[in-house]
This record gives structure tokens, C-alpha cells and sequence, in this order.
């Protein structure tokens, strides 16, 4: 399946997404509320068989906070980069793909760690890098009062 095929068939599991082909992968962006449904599709669909998370990876757009998922099926050698952003900065959450993808467990723990956006059904999120005393030093509007400055 090619990126236009691939991106047909995601269509079809879903009017709600928007699709863009990328110069080297298919993109999908949805709303955080299909997030874990569309993930599920494409990890048991025996078209798709999406079964290695290569990452995810946090972004603070200003306005939102957003994830940008790589996912890769081994048997099948195609990738998918899924977008997802909420407009919640006080309080964000999206639902964890930790299982769907066991390796969602560390990566989502970083990005709460450094972002603060919380993922509703992880097993185990806390802290992976700094004590709770920090604030999510990868955001925009984060502030260091120790930051020596010349």
C-alpha cells in the first residue's frame, strides 16, 4: 500500500480526519476525542497492522499543546505520522495509546514531565525526568527564575 492507498483506507475508517500527503509519509490529523479509537484501527486492522510506535513527541504551538505520533508497520514497511492538539493549556489531557503500544508508556511520561499534558488511562504517569517542584520547562510561557542572564 502506498501513501495515497494508505491514506485512502484511513479515510474510510472515518470521515472526521484530515489527511495530508507528506513528501515522505501519509499524515493524519484528528480531534483527541478519535485519537485512541483511530490508533486502535490501525494497530489490529490486517491491512494496516501498525505495530511498532516509534514516537511521540510533544509541541507547544502557543495557542495549543499537541502530540505528533510515528507509527510503523514492520510487515507491511509503511509509516503513518498521526497530528492530535488541544486548546485546553490549563488542564490537558488526551487518552494514552500505552495500550495499544507499550511503548507509549515512556513517551508519555516524558511529555508530561516536560509539556504537562496528562493522558487519561495511563498506568503509571509521573514524573520521569524532574521532581515536582518544576514547572513543564518546554512550554512557551515557561519561566526560569533561576536563569542567570548577562
Amino acid at each position: 500500500m502506498d501513501n495515497i492507498q494508505l491514506g485512502e483506507f484511513i479515510k474510510s475508517l472515518g470521515s472526521d480526519f484530515e489527511i495530508k500527503e507528506g513528501k515522505q509519509f501519509t499524515e493524519v490529523t484528528v480531534s483527541p476525542e478519535k485519537l485512541h479509537s483511530l490508533a486502535s484501527q490501525l494497530r489490529e486492522n490486517e491491512e494496516t497492522l501498525f505495530d511498532f510506535l516509534v514516537s511521540i513527541t510533544g509541541v507547544d504551538y502557543g495557542s495549543d499543546l499537541g502530540l505528533i505520533y510515528h507509527i510503523r508497520s514492520t510487515k507491511y514497511q509503511h509509516t503513518v505520522v498521526i497530528k492530535t492538539r488541544t486548546s485546553d493549556r490549563e488542564d490537558p489531557q488526551i487518552d494514552s495509546v500505552s495500550d495499544i503500544w507499550k511503548a507509549a508508556d515512556l513517551h508519555e511520561r516524558e511529555v508530561f514531565d516536560l509539556l504537562g499534558i496528562r493522558f487519561a488511562n495511563h498506568p503509571d504517569l509521573r514524573r520521569l525526568f524532574l521532581n515536582s517542584s518544576w514547572g513543564f520547562p518546554l512550554r512557551k510561557d515557561y519561566v526560569d527564575d533561576d536563569i542567570i542572564t548577562w
